[in-house]
Order: C-alpha cells, then sequence, then structure tokens
C-alpha cells in the first residue's frame, strides 16, 4: 500500500493517459489544450491527484537520477526541515566535515543570505506542489464524469495539500505571494514566472483552505496515506496555532483529541513505545495524523522514494555507507537530564550535562554517565556505549567522522533496523533510503499543542493533563532501551535491563495551577523540545514564542564551547524568518521593478 501512488502514475503512463505524464509533467507547460482536454476527466484528475502527493517529499526523476524538485539534492529540500528547523533550532549541528555542504552551516549560523541557492530551492519545490494543486482545482471545474461529491473530496484533498505546501512556505518565508487556481499568474504555470507581490498574510487562505477540507474530506480513506478530514482539522488547529487564535484553536484540538481518527478509521492515540513512531514496521500507527509515505525497493529504479531527504544523515563509517551529518547538539542532550523526582531541569538544564566521549578513541575506555535521563533520550540521540536499536552499542568517535566540529552523537530517528533492513533499506543509490514514514503531524504533537492552547486561553488544569500523557508514555519501562543479551550479537535480543538510568515521571496533580501561566507555559515549551527533538519543529516553535533570539544565541554561547562548528553562530532579529530568495526577486520584475519585496534586514 505504500507505494500506491507510485503505482498508479505507473498504470496512468502504461495506459497512455497523456504522453509524459510523469511525477515531473507539471513541470512543463501543457503542449495544447488537447493535453489539458485528456486529464479533464475522472482518471486524468486522479492521476493529477496522485502528483500532488508525489511532491510532497520533493523529490522527481530527471536523466535517470533522483533530484529535487528543483533540481538539487534531495536533502536541500527535506520535507522534514531537518537544516532549517532542527539545526537551525539548536537541536543538532550540521555534522560530517566543516566544509561539507558549507551552504548548510552557513544556514545553521545564520550567515546565509538571500543567494543561498538552498533557500531557492525550498522556494521552487513548495510552489511546484501549490502549481499541482491548482492544476487539478482549475481541470475540476470542467469535469463531467463525477458527481459533486466526487468533485468535492478531490478539491478538498488538493486543498488540503495546497494548504500544507503554503504552511511549509509562511513558516520558512513569511512574507510569500499568494497564487491559487483563479490567479491571473496561474496561466503561466511556471513556478518562477509568478509576478505576484507578497504583501498580503496569507495565513487566512490558509486556514480557508484546511477549513474546505475539514468539511469535505472523507474521514475514512480508501488508501492509507491519503489526508482525511480529522487531518485537516488538526492541520487547521495549527494554523489558528501560528495566528496566536488560541481560542479557535483549542476546541479544534479537543476534537481531534477526542473524536479524531487516522485514514484507516482507527482512533488516535499515543502508541505504546515511543519509538514505533520511527519504524517502518509500525507506522501509519494511530498516533500519525498525516504522513509522507516512503517506500525501499519499489521498482522505481533508484532510491528517489526512500525518504531521500535524510539521505546524509547516518553514521560516518560503521555499518551505515553515507555520512556523518544531522548530529544533535549537547544542548538537546543535556535538556534530557532529570532530577530526583524524574522532572526536567527547565530553567538550568546545561548545568547539569549529560557526559559525552568527545576526544576519547574508540578504543579507550569510557564510562558512561550514570545519573537520571529520560528514556526519550536514546531513542532520539546516538551515543557512546548505548544500543544503538539493533545495530549495536554506539562506539562513539568510529561513527563520527569529526567529533571537534560537530560533536559525538549521531541523529537516531531516521535510522532503519538491522532486523528489517531486507525489507526496509534501500541501497539502490549512492547513499542510503529507507521506508520510514516521516509524520507530519503526530497525535503528540497534537496533545502539546492543545496544551499549549489550554494554557494560553482555556484551563491549566487540562493543558497539564496533555503534558502528562505525552510523560506517562515516556514513563513507561515497556518502552524503554535496553541492554543487549549478547552485545556481540545484537540481533539476538535484549534484557530487561534499561540501558541507562531512566526516570521520568508526571508533573504532581495541579502544579500547572500553583506555578501560574508562565511557568506551565515553559513546561510546555520543553515538552515540545523533548518529544518533537529532531523531526524539524523547533525553530519554527522558537520563532512563534517570540524567544529565537534569546534562545539560539543563548544555544551559540553554551555550544561553542564544546564544537568549533558553531563559533560565529548569531541570531539576529531579521533571523525570525528566512530571506526571500534572490532570484525569485529577479524574476519577479514586472514593468520594470520586482513584485516581490525582500524581507526585512537581508
Amino acid at each position: 500500500m505504500k507505494s500506491f501512488y507510485h503505482i498508479l502514475l505507473s498504470a496512468a503512463i502504461a495506459t497512455s493517459l497523456i504522453t509524459g505524464c510523469s511525477k515531473s509533467f507539471l513541470q512543463r507547460t501543457p503542449q495544447s489544450s488537447l493535453e489539458e482536454a485528456a486529464l479533464t476527466n475522472k482518471k486524468g484528475v486522479s492521476t493529477l491527484l496522485v502528483g500532488i502527493y508525489g511532491a510532497l517529499d520533493g523529490q522527481d526523476f530527471k536523466d535517470g537520477d533522483m533530484v529535487n524538485l528543483s533540481g538539487g539534492s534531495g536533502y536541500v529540500v527535506s520535507p522534514d526541515n531537518w537544516i532549517y528547523g532542527s539545526v537551525c533550532g539548536g537541536e543538532a549541528h550540521k555534522g560530517s566535515d566543516p566544509g561539507d555542504a558549507a551552504a548548510v552551516l552557513q544556514i545553521g549560523t545564520f550567515a546565509g543570505n538571500a543567494t543561498n541557492s538552498f533557500f531557492n530551492d525550498k522556494w521552487r519545490v513548495n510552489y511546484e506542489g501549490v502549481r499541482r494543486c491548482n492544476f487539478v482545482l482549475h481541470i475540476l471545474k470542467n469535469v463531467t464524469d463525477m458527481t459533486e461529491d466526487e468533485k468535492k473530496e478531490v478539491a478538498a484533498e488538493a486543498r488540503f495539500l495546497r494548504g500544507h505546501f503554503y504552511t511549509d512556505l509562511k513558516k520558512m518565508f513569511d512574507h510569500i505571494p499568494w497564487v491559487d487556481e483563479n490567479s491571473e499568474s496561474f496561466v503561466n504555470l511556471n513556478v518562477d514566472d509568478y509576478k505576484v507581490p507578497n504583501d498580503k498574510d496569507v495565513w487566512p487562505l490558509i486556514e480557508a483552505d484546511f477549513k474546505y477540507a475539514a468539511d469535505n474530506l472523507n474521514e475514512v480513506q480508501d488508501v492509507i496515506g491519503r489526508a482525511n478530514s480529522w487531518a485537516a482539522k488538526a492541520y487547521l488547529g495549527k494554523t489558528y496555532l501560528y495566528e496566536k487564535k488560541y481560542a479557535e484553536a483549542m476546541p479544534v484540538f479537543e476534537d481531534v483529541i477526542a473524536n479524531g481518527k487516522n485514514a484507516k478509521g482507527v482512533p488516535f492515540h499515543l502508541m505504546p513505545k515511543f519509538h514505533d513512531n520511527f519504524d517502518a514496521f509500525t507506522e501509519n500507527n494511530s498516533e500519525a495524523v498525516f504522513s509522507i509515505q516512503y517506500s525501499a525497493n519499489d521498482g522505481s529504479g533508484g532510491t528517489g522514494n526512500a525518504n531521500q531527504g535524510e539521505m546524509l544523515n547516518y553514521p560516518y563509517d560503521g555499518p551505515f555507507s553515507c555520512c556523518g551529518f544531522y548530529q544533535p547538539s549537547q544542548d538537546l542532550v543535556n535538556s534530557y537530564r532529570t532530577d530526583a523526582n524524574g522532572l526536567p531541569y527547565i530553567d538550568d538544564f546545561n548545568t547539569h550535562p549529560v557526559k559525552n566521549d568527545m576526544n576519547i578513541a574508540s578504543d579507550d575506555p569510557f564510562t558512561p554517565d550514570a545519573g537520571n535521563l529520560d528514556p526519550r533520550l536514546d531513542w532520539t540521540v546516538g551515543r557512546r556505549t548505548v544500543p544503538f536499536l539493533d545495530w549495536g552499542n554506539h562506539p562513539g568517535k568510529n561513527w563520527i567522522r569529526n567529533q571537534q566540529s560537530a560533536g559525538p552523537y549521531s541523529a537516531l530517528k531516521n535510522i532503519y533496523m538491522q532486523a528489517t533492513q531486507d525489507k526496509y533499506y534501500d541501497g539502490n543509490g549512492w547513499a542510503p533510503g529507507n521506508a520510514i514514514n516521516y509524520v507530519l503531524i503526530r497525535f503528540a504533537d497534537v496533545l502539546l499543542m492543545a496544551a499549549e492552547c489550554q494554557a494560553q486561553a482555556g484551563d491549566l488544569n487540562i493543558a497539564e493533563q496533555h503534558v502528562n500523557a505525552v510523560r506517562s508514555r515516556a514513563a513507561d519501562p515497556a518502552g524503554w532501551v535496553k541492554t543487549y543479551i549478547d552485545p556481540a550479537n545484537p540481533l539476538e535480543g535484549y534484557t530487561n535491563t534499561p540501558a541507562a538510568n531512566y526516570k521520568v515521571s508526571a508533573y504532581p496533580a495541579n502544579v500547572f495551577v500553583t506555578n501560574g501561566k508562565a511557568w506551565a507555559m515553559k513546561a510546555i515549551q520543553f515538552e515540545r523540545k523533548l518529544e518533537l527533538a529532531l523531526e524539524g519543529h523547533r525553530y519554527f516553535d522558537l520563532v512563534r514564542w517570540g524567544i529565537a533570539q534569546t534562545e539560539m544565541n543563548r544555544y551559540f554561547s553554551y555550544e561553542k564551547n564544546i564544537t568549533s562548528d558553531i563559533a560565529n553562530g548569531n541570531f539576529a532579529a531579521k533571523n525570525v524568518r528566512y530571506p526571500i530568495p534572490q532570484r525569485q526577486i529577479d524574476l519577479s520584475v514586472k514593468n520594470g521593478a520586482p513584485t516581490l519585496t525582500q524581507n526585512a534586514g537581508y
């Protein structure tokens, strides 16, 4: 079922629905009205809808190779925003050597400017997704072999997906042009030819898309991975949250919590084990609100459908072929320290640092940290002597390309299991691929967003309940990392002995009310850091909370004493948004002047 969209698209090609109707079809202006006419039917609309889903990962085939929809490498436009959300949120270093993909280091230290091609790629890939949505909505008006209800369902799906692409653009660049199926610029069908000003707030238009989707999408879908009405409601709530419309967001989130179901009709709830959200064997589960579907070894001829946004983010050397990027920060690791009651050190976690193996060779003795830790740490970060899934104990420096530059840790949420690698690992490209879906919104995220809204505009006790639901899952020993029966043969399984001194607890009853709103908000913000680490949310959270400059400069001040890569990191006031790509400003010239305006400070 994971490859449904790719299979359907291939079937459309095989039946010659239209010459050249592939994932890249909509990058070309239709040759004639005959081509558009050939698509103006139920089958054509279905195939075009598949093409929108195909754009979610930003990937495409070109000359036999998989590239992003703007022509560059997949990691540049990864939909999990590991660069723009996590590295730029202080959760991780770029990794590898400083000169390897130096443009990422520029972005991560906020030295990137409007000519950095990564920004242009991100812009173009999202607007390509928007264009595909608009084309479906444009075609749909003239389709005669579908009922009105069928048309509404397709329109709702296209508008949901358009809302997703615009949400990513808005979070990234803030001031963006809005182009829809009714826009005059849409007739150009070229993402580099939109000459529309970026002088209006598009959040209300994104709202309208998600409202329409929530009202008209089916609750249960025929194929897992398709958006349903509850996914649309979760996105609508998130849109309100970004607009600081807490009172509007709160009932939407509470409805999703109480009544929501995934596309299979299974009620939303937290999975018993945290890691179930990051294992291809257990994905599309009750916690997955909406996910990008990935597949491995699916006959596509490459790794393009196999999570290529994460292609660089495996430990260097060892059992993995590439590439040592995306190394978690010490600041993030220290956040998982807990006190004698199993609660986090929200305000002073860096004064309780977790021991690391910096400058210690893998062959030299190392005694790991013995203090209290939140068990989510070792499902998020690979650290020395601790089981790295079922690949063996992390050996430390031997798996790190350059400790001095980026620290001693490895990212873990994107790693496939050794036991199931025959099915979920894809080695058909120069860098690894895997079938681990990226969950754009998971139920734990919904609970924490609802908690935030309750703290801002509702009931602090309900906010506490939502946070404690997330913490209680983490506190269940059944979901902790355990030591191996035989460390030399990790596939033999695990003991019942925790791999570290794990201690985590729910907050005491009424502590949110006792400590007040400001403290409760800090607890919720910190819980998002712990639960959603390395999932691409952190920078955007810091920005919307209005604390990005303070937090990121605190991070740089602390972390530069451990690694050398971010020595020049500095977050200025302008960095609450990324620059409008200079290439797009140059292309927007109309009547001798650009229609796009650069963000302040760039």
